[in-house]
């Protein structure tokens, strides 16, 4: 133990982290050397000095490429967490120097990407316009293992139950309805008082079935008396729902904020049809004993503001 805790401490070099992280993206060593712009040989060296720092087999080779051991998976993920803070750092830095504003990264989910993250950019870009935001679009599966990694800095969606964990900090912000919503040219939009009936049979846009959401929404129709669409398109995209919604005449469940919205716009029209599910609250993710940067703190402020107005 006090020969690993050396080894991260004080040998173990930035060059072999990142070396770690691409040797786990493409599980190939020529493809790593031509990644890193070095030499074939040079990866199996570096890769080499590392297992015999710790005394342990990271990646197994074959002709087939490489494949991450246990440890391997273990020091792949310290590798990209130390890398994230190192490119976090560096920005603030650079930021400072430069007398730029920074650069924060956000996860968000469908639920407020497009209505309060968009506001509350806008908001945050009239005090920093210099300020870049980097925005990933995904669900709580896909970003809270970046969160926890330090690729992203900030979390903003729906505070599912199950994702609760003492490593994450949680902050409500306010509760979001569902409603359904079908294309502005759709026959249901002229409908006045379309029914469940009409919703199952339609093509319809889903949540992935892993998702509380999808679990709720096939429990209404069940709750009707009918089966669940057997035409249906499973997604957490917000740009696959309204390609679908628009291209297939699909029906969709978004936030009530998100349809209104687009409704706006003249893409979605909102259907008088009550969605009666019970939902988690819209709100902040972020890590226990990581305190966010200025620039993402001052962006959290402005999602808290534009949340305040609702």
């Amino acid at each position: 133990m006090a020969a690993i805790d050396r080894v991260l401490r004080s040998n173990i070099k930035l060059r072999h982290l990142q070396l770690l992280v691409a040797l786990d993206q493409f599980r190939h060593l020529g493809r790593t050397a031509e990644f890193m712009s070095v030499s074939q040989p040079a990866v199996s060296k570096m890769l080499t000095e590392v297992e015999s720092m710790l005394g342990s087999t990271l990646f197994e080779r074959s002709t087939r490429g490489t494949e991450p051991t246990a440890a391997g998976c273990s020091l792949v993920r310290f590798a990209r967490s130390v890398l994230a803070d190192y490119e976090r750092t560096r920005d603030e830095i650079a930021a400072v120097e430069s007398g730029a504003a920074g650069r924060t990264r956000v996860g968000s989910m469908v639920v407020t990407l497009p209505v309060l993250l968009a506001q509350a950019v806008a908001l945050f870009k009239s005090d920093a316009p210099g300020a870049t935001v980097l925005v990933e679009e995904g669900d709580l599966t896909q970003l809270l293992p970046k969160l926890r990694l330090g690729e992203i800095d900030l979390f903003v969606g729906r505070l599912e139950p199950g994702y609760a964990a003492p490593d994450l900090v949680t902050e409500k912000l306010f509760n979001e309805p569902m409603v359904a919503v079908v294309g502005a040219g759709h026959t249901l939009s002229r409908k006045k008082q379309p029914t469940w009936a009409d919703l199952a049979a339609m093509p319809c846009v889903l949540p992935p079935p892993w998702a509380s959401l999808r679990v709720k929404l096939e429990q209404q129709f069940f709750k009707h008396k009918l089966q669940p669409p057997a035409d249906i398109i499973e997604t957490a995209s917000f740009l696959a729902i309204s390609t679908f919604v628009q291209q297939r005449m699909a029906v969709a469940f978004v936030a009530r904020s998100v349809g209104q919205h687009f409704e706006r716009e003249g893409l979605f029209k909102v259907l008088k049809l009550p969605v009666p599910v019970d939902l988690p609250p819209v709100g902040l993710i972020t890590v226990r004993g990581r305190p966010p940067t200025r620039i993402t703190e001052q962006l959290m402020q402005s999602l808290r503001r534009v949340a305040a107005k609702r």
